[in-house]
């Protein structure tokens, strides 16, 4: 009894030592979470209730998951085609209905290819910087390892994101098939700029071409804005070891805020020059078709979005307390707010960000909800700290059109039923 009234007494400190919970929010959590309990199993009357303590295993050469915890992604092979053969597949979804906090697991880091994940020996592998320079490079690995480096926390994502929703909704959908595209997670490499100042880039080089290394060739063109040159870097670590060879190793571009496609992995070359190259990746590939027939290119930023993961698609829930939880991001900046709404977007109320809320990655945000039991429909929307707010669905066809497959950002509405089953649902 001590030890807990003194977590509690711990919990109510000065709001000002609490930034991500308020007196009153944590009071009316609290006051839901017992409810929620009482109408459950008893409370233990003593330890005997609790299990024995167990012997544990040796320690080896990496941790396991519990044989507890069943975490996957989702392979596909395009929009509605889920679940297929991985030798099939073009992608792998994360499962983002069960993760925490805003880092993504590295092994369930979504993963896109056009010809499969090469395992590239890094003592072998090379790349070469070439074009309108002044004085043409070569780098391996080491050499990208010896330089001054960064680490930064951004999301990548898919352009497909969001596919499945573009013309009709699925009711059986989960979030990990209508949002699995997207994942957060701690890079560390080499500063573009870094690199472009050791070649020594003309000054009429307004573009720069990234070459893949696997079988594909996936080459992008991409613009030398200022943004670019002063956020892009070369990694070669993933949330504190070496890339993945699903994402790149040894070594890819990360460009925070920018299509997945143009984080070019397994590079191998850098070419300068003053216009687009315009390949395959960038012509038949990667370009958004609109209402009017016309096709638009280099539409090259992700743009504000947001999913309530908890409850969402296939999940059923009870009358009564419930904790909302769902992640948020933007390519154009830093998530400054959530909004939800547990009523079919008549009324908003703002949610909490768990912090930290950093530019181009992804936050988790929360909020109480004391569901009736009636059927009701959920959904969020978030703003950047550039203005950029997330469309509705009916917005966001209006402005796009429905030809579209690419960049889909609307707001994403779960159904729920009188009896709690949670279902995918347009607006």
């Amino acid at each position: 009894m001590g030890d807990h009234m003194k977590f509690s007494l711990d919990l109510a400190e000065p709001d000002h030592k609490r930034p991500s919970l308020s007196r009153r929010c944590f009071i009316t959590a609290s006051a839901g979470l017992a409810g929620s309990l009482a109408a459950g199993a008893a409370a233990a009357d003593s330890l005997a209730d609790v299990p024995p303590r167990e012997d544990g295993a040796d320690l080896s050469g990496h941790s396991e998951r519990s044989q507890y915890v069943k975490l996957a992604r989702i392979p596909e092979s395009g929009p509605g085609k889920r679940n297929v053969d991985p030798a099939d597949a073009i992608n792998s979804k994360t499962p983002l209905d069960k993760l925490f906090g805003g880092i993504t697991p590295s092994d369930l880091h979504y993963e896109r290819s056009h010809s499969g994940a090469p395992d590239l020996d890094p003592a072998m592998h090379r790349l070469l910087v070439h074009g309108m320079v002044k004085k043409p490079l070569v780098f391996n690995v080491e050499d990208l390892k010896s330089m001054p480096s960064v680490s930064r926390v951004v999301f990548i994502e898919c352009t497909g994101n969001g596919w499945e929703n573009w013309k009709k909704a699925d009711a059986n959908l989960t979030v990990q098939n209508t949002h699995g595209l997207v994942s957060t997670n701690e890079w560390t490499g080499v500063p573009l700029k870094l690199i472009v100042d050791l070649v020594g880039k003309d000054a009429g080089s307004h573009w720069m071409l990234a070459e893949g290394g696997d079988a594909a060739g996936v080459a992008r063109s991409i613009p030398l804005t200022d943004e670019i040159l002063n956020e892009a870097f070369i990694a070669y670590g993933q949330n504190g070891e070496p890339l993945r060879p699903a994402h790149g190793f040894p070594m890819r571009l990360v460009m925070p805020g920018f299509e997945g496609n143009l984080n070019i992995k397994w590079l191998r070359r850098l070419k300068f020059g003053e216009q687009p190259w315009m390949t395959r990746w960038e012509t038949a590939r990667y370009t958004q078709l609109q209402a009017n027939g016309k096709a638009t290119q280099f539409q090259l930023r992700m743009d504000t979005n947001s999913v309530i993961t908890t409850p969402s698609g296939t999940m059923a829930i009870k009358p009564g307390y419930q904790r909302i939880n769902g992640l948020a991001w933007s390519g154009h900046g830093k998530i400054a707010k959530v909004e939800i709404s547990t009523d079919g977007a008549n009324s908003w109320k703002p949610a909490q960000l768990t912090q930290p809320a950093l530019p181009k990655a992804q936050v988790r945000f929360q909020m109480d909800w004391v569901w009736d039991g009636k059927p009701t429909r959920i959904v969020s929307r978030s703003t950047d700290d550039q203005g950029n707010v997330q469309p509705d669905r009916k917005s966001f066809v209006a402005a796009m059109g429905s030809n579209a497959l690419f960049h889909y950002n609307a707001q994403q509405t779960w159904s729920v039923d009188e009896t709690g089953r949670v279902r995918n649902v347009l607006d």
